[in-house]
């Protein structure tokens, strides 16, 4: 039934225009009542997207089964359950595209939706990357980095009409943010300077002897929270030190 409203609602909106389509047009020319129409979709609106909500329910659930890994390619990876929806119907997916850019008020909507895509994937990397220093600002940074990526590839495949592989300019695009994101973290010079005299420096402390040489033991004393790669950092130290 929800495919059925969505198409009959497609059809009104190609003959008369979105604004002069009532639900009242919709459900007659889908031969069903109104209350049919409202148990399937909240407003005229909603009908224009009628397979967000799965799309969604769907990158969450797939972001939920991701073992411990790369998290800039899984988020990469759940952004291409969006673009495999658009692809399933090119004709659909087009219409959608051009009715959206005739009307203002779709495309405040879509605005929104993308929003919720986009916040799903800013959850999993927080999760990922912790609350402690930039790991939330990195999280909402990738997110938008890939929803972005995403949109201009997709963008591409919908103004040609739906012709060619959708994937390649998408795939394209999102190599681009893995390429970025998935090297360390450069930390900021104003954030080096916070840690500056909270990050005590490894000690190296008595000394042991191990086979025909001596080797000694280097003791790390670190505030906590503080970031992995600091920590590392006055090891290499350390131990270039010694």
């Amino acid at each position: 039934m929800r495919e059925v409203l969505a198409q009959a609602a497609f059809q009104l909106f190609l003959e008369r225009g979105f604004e002069r389509t009532t639900v009242d047009d919709i459900v007659a020319r889908a031969g069903v009542g109104r209350r049919s129409f409202f148990r399937y979709f909240p407003s005229k609106e909603d009908v224009v997207f009628p397979d967000h909500e799965r799309c969604l329910a769907e990158m969450t659930e797939f972001l939920a089964a991701v073992e411990d890994g790369d998290p800039v390619g899984a988020v990469c990876d759940a952004a291409r359950i969006v673009l495999r929806m658009y692809a399933a119907d090119p004709e659909f997916s087009v219409q959608r595209y051009r009715l959206t850019r005739e009307v203002p008020g779709l495309r405040t909507y879509e605005l929104s939706v993308v929003r919720r895509y986009e916040q799903t994937l800013a959850g999993h990397l927080r999760g990922r990357f912790g609350a402690d220093g930039d790991g939330e600002l990195r999280a909402e940074v990738i997110a938008a980095s890939v929803v972005a990526a995403h949109n201009n590839g997709l963008r591409l495949w919908l103004r040609s009409g739906g012709a060619g592989d959708p994937e390649a300019a998408v795939d394209h695009a999102l190599d681009l943010v893995r390429d970025v994101w998935e090297r360390p973290a450069e930390p900021s010079p104003a954030l080096e300077e916070q840690l500056d005299g909270q990050l005590e420096k490894p000690v190296p402390v008595g000394g042991i002897t191990a086979g025909s040489g001596d080797s000694e033991v280097i003791v790390m004393v670190a505030v906590k929270g503080t970031p992995m790669w600091r920590v590392v950092q006055q090891i290499e130290a350390a131990v270039g030190e010694s």
